[in-house]
């Protein structure tokens, strides 16, 4: 990708942020002139920017993923702090979010840092303009994925807790148990020297190729289930949180990356085609199986 590609696509992440934050803003309390949905945004871009220039310096992607779970947190505590009144709703929301960031946060940091670096970087970090877009990308992520949530906790407007907020309670509560299983199952797997070269296939990962993802996306519909009651206007376009985490990991950087990853790796081996042909890529025991 060369420079004017580059710029344009991060413009593009740009106006899609400044989106979302003029839909959320509607009905979001303020501090002073500026509300409180938008004051968010502020600070997720500025925290992006402000760790890629360290992090081009010093040409390393150690602290990408870092990074954004910082910007979860840091946003969430801005609008907490500045609300005049944060209700019970806008409370766990921010609770929710605040754990799902923390817990991811330190995996993939503790992961990339086991590994040494991420190789999907190498060709992105000595190129200024590629790199800067990836950590706007970044920011764009952080934003969108977390709207529905962060409208509702931002909402000028107070609502009582009701079946939307049990319902999105136990869906977040699925999606955020089988993500961290999942994960802690392919670590144990790859920490087994026996395993050295093999692809994973039992646990979670006998009835999805990708279960971490099936949960993390079952999570963030929860979390907008519960946002829903508190949204409304302009803001129930920020209900695409979900739909935009659904297109990032099957379409953009989550299931292609990893499928294409597998079949140059295991692509000949009989029994990656076998668990290839049984196991749906997804949603375990249905969906799509095959590539």
């Amino acid at each position: 990708m060369n420079k004017s590609k580059a710029l344009i696509f991060t413009v593009i992440a740009l106006l899609l942020g400044a989106g979302i934050g003029w839909a959320g803003s509607q009905g979001s309390a303020a501090f002073g002139a500026v509300p409180l949905f938008a004051i968010a945004g502020i600070a997720i871009y500025l925290i992006h920017w402000l760790a890629f220039v360290p992090s081009y310096i010093y040409q390393t992607e150690h602290y990408f993923d870092l990074t954004g779970s910082i910007t979860y947190l840091s946003s969430l505590a801005v609008v907490a702090a500045l609300h005049p009144s944060l209700d019970s709703r806008g409370l766990v929301l921010c609770l929710l979010i605040a754990i799902w960031a923390i817990r991811l946060g330190s995996f993939l940091f503790t992961r990339v840092k086991r590994a040494g670096g991420d190789s999907r970087f190498d060709p992105i970090k000595i190129n200024f303009f590629r790199f800067l877009l990836t950590w706007t990308l970044s920011g764009t992520w952080v934003y969108v994925t977390m709207a529905a949530g962060l409208a509702a906790v931002s909402s000028a407007e107070s609502i009582g807790l009701d079946a939307f907020f049990a319902v999105g309670l136990a869906l977040w509560l699925a999606g955020f148990a089988f993500e961290v299983t999942a994960d802690t199952q392919k670590t144990r797997f790859r920490a087994d020297p026996a395993n050295e070269g093999k692809f994973i296939d039992s646990g979670l990962w006998s009835i999805s190729r990708h279960p971490n993802y099936f949960g993390e996306i079952v999570l963030w519909v929860g979390i907008t289930v519960i946002a829903f009651p508190a949204l409304s206007g302009w803001q129930y376009i920020t209900l695409i949180s979900p739909v935009f985490v659904i297109f990032l990991l099957t379409r953009v950087s989550g299931i292609n990356m990893l499928e294409r990853a597998g079949k140059q790796r295991w692509g000949e081996v009989p029994d990656y085609q076998a668990y290839l042909d049984s196991t749906p890529a997804l949603v375990p025991f249905f969906g799509k199986k095959g590539g």
